[in-house]
């Protein structure tokens, strides 16, 4: 999905609140920097979060940033104890199924922008529905801090499992 964005796209609004396009793709960026430097045993220190930088070409910096996750994550990680930014402490195997609910609502969001079809794997999208279905939902408050999505909104039941999990973290798939 990430290699179809032009640098003429970069600007695009998102259904993410706040982000174009290039802010978007500078969080996923970040994202995988950070959850590598999770896997690697990095604590206290939320800086490696926030260095998505894309450069001249941010298909690169994606692919290396996602390389870098895929590396770090070896099976030992699974079972052991992570940061995942001001989140907290998860279990390995936990982490990498919030990073991977991350990356398949953000290929949608992607995909709007750029407005091209988005196909995920149906286990990756079921898979993802059962990850996002035990995440907090709603407004961040003070003693909810830190709600990572957007507030559910409203899908109806028969509604295919993408467009259910798009619901459960905010968005308002067209279809719906």
């Amino acid at each position: 999905m990430i290699a179809q964005v032009g640098p003429d796209q970069l600007r695009l609004p998102t259904p993410c609140a706040d982000w174009t396009l290039h802010g978007l793709l500078r969080h996923q960026v970040s994202e995988n920097r950070g959850f590598a430097a999770a896997a690697a045993g990095v604590t206290g220190d939320l800086r490696a979060w926030d260095q998505g930088n894309l450069g001249e070409d941010p298909y690169q910096a994606y692919l290396d940033s996602a390389d870098a996750m895929t590396r770090a994550f070896t099976e030992d990680v699974l079972d052991r104890s992570v940061q995942i930014r001001e989140f907290g402490f998860f279990p390995g195997r936990v982490a990498l199924g919030m990073h991977v609910l991350d990356c398949v609502v953000h290929g949608w969001d992607v995909a709007q922008s750029i407005g091209v079809a988005y196909d995920p794997d149906a286990d990756l999208v079921h898979y993802s529905l059962k990850v996002a279905a035990r995440i907090p939902t709603g407004a961040p408050s003070d003693d909810r801090p830190g709600i990572p999505f957007a507030p559910a909104v409203e899908i109806s039941a028969g509604a295919p499992a993408l467009e259910q999990l798009l619901g459960l973290v905010g968005r308002r798939p067209t279809a719906s």
